[in-house]
């Protein structure tokens, strides 16, 4: 991974609960440490390996997460079942064509889609939530963002991120890289399953708080 100094590469699906614990958590120590370090966001999108996503899977991850980290805020989907996002691949899409504003601008919208989904049940698979979601991110010009789904030219982004998927380099969602060659698949938290893997119940074997402050300070050297 060609990772920028200062920057932490973060490979994720926006529908991952873990994904959602490790940049919780990444954010907060960063905003305590004061320090400058830019999250450049890639795709790894669960639903093109496993089909359209599970609500299900989905719902009994974030139960057993929402008691590793209730800080993170999870709450279950309270809206019609039927506006359930099954696909977010535009979104993710939206969260690369951002990145034309500059990386903040790609980090606070990929930010505010994760909430509108796990704190609001907002269906971030829909354009027109899309471009409510963006147009309430002051870092991003939502109109140029729209052109930009419209026209498609973030699309391809998303089919290179999971060509490299695909491949060894990348074990999952969360998987972060530093410059330093620095890697860590889903940070802080080890589970083992109840039942199926990943339709079962996750119960957490280990939780380490640490390790935001740790990967932070080595991407800053």
């Amino acid at each position: 991974m060609n990772v920028a100094p200062g920057t932490i590469q973060v490979w994720s699906d926006l529908l991952c609960p873990f994904a959602h614990v490790a940049l919780h958590r990444l954010r907060a120590v960063r905003a305590e440490l004061g320090v400058d370090v830019r999250l450049d966001h890639h795709t790894f999108a669960l639903e093109l390996f496993n089909g359209p996503h599970s609500r299900p899977g989905t719902d009994s991850e974030a139960v057993g997460l929402g008691q590793v980290a209730p800080e993170a805020g999870f709450r279950l989907w309270g809206k019609p079942d039927w506006t359930y996002p099954s696909t977010v691949l535009l979104a993710a899409e939206a969260v690369h064509a951002a990145k034309a504003q500059g990386l903040q601008a790609s980090e606070d919208l990929d930010a505010a889609l994760r909430r509108a989904f796990w704190f609001d049940s907002r269906p971030i698979g829909h354009r027109q939530t899309i471009l409510e979601v963006a147009a309430e991110v002051e870092s991003l010009d939502s109109t140029e963002l729209a052109v930009a789904l419209d026209d498609g030219r973030a699309r391809s982004a998303v089919m290179n991120d999971h060509a490299v998927a695909v491949t060894d380099a990348v074990q999952g969602s969360p998987h972060l890289f530093l410059p330093d060659g620095t890697a860590a698949h889903n940070p802080g938290i080890d589970v083992r399953w109840e039942g199926p893997w990943a339709s079962g119940y996750p119960i957490a074997k280990s939780n380490d708080p640490d390790w935001p402050e740790k990967l932070l300070r080595s991407a800053i050297r």
